[in-house]
């Protein structure tokens, strides 16, 4: 019913940027928060930024300062601007989002990951 796609991941050298974008589509009425995730390998998912509104974001302290989340309402995208990028932040990054379908019924719905890899 609903997919979300991320693109912009890939190879970046230590203190170096990448910007993530991920679209949603499909049966659509609205979103309310959209988020990023990652997983690195042996690790849990970890948060790293969600947004409901351009006013209203919250981020994991590793990733505060560095990492900016924003969206575009009219193309149901969310963005990740990562700035400062560390050997450590290399992982598979996710995006999530709580869609309101047009049938009013809610859902939770992830992308399938995009590979950013920080050499040093």
């Amino acid at each position: 019913q609903v997919q979300l796609v991320e693109s912009g991941g890939g190879l970046v050298q230590a203190g170096g940027s990448l910007r993530l974008s991920c679209a949603a589509s499909g049966s659509i009425f609205s979103i309310n928060a959209m988020g990023w995730y990652r997983q690195a390998p042996g690790k849990q998912r970890e948060f790293l930024a969600s947004v409901r509104s351009s006013t209203n974001t919250n981020y994991a302290d590793s990733v505060k300062g560095r990492f900016t989340i924003s969206r575009e309402n009219a193309k149901n995208t969310v963005y990740l601007q990562m700035n400062s990028l560390k050997p450590e932040d290399t992982a598979v990054y996710y995006c999530n989002a709580d869609v309101i379908l047009t049938s009013r019924s809610t859902i939770a719905v992830w992308g399938q990951g995009t590979l950013v890899t920080v050499s040093s």
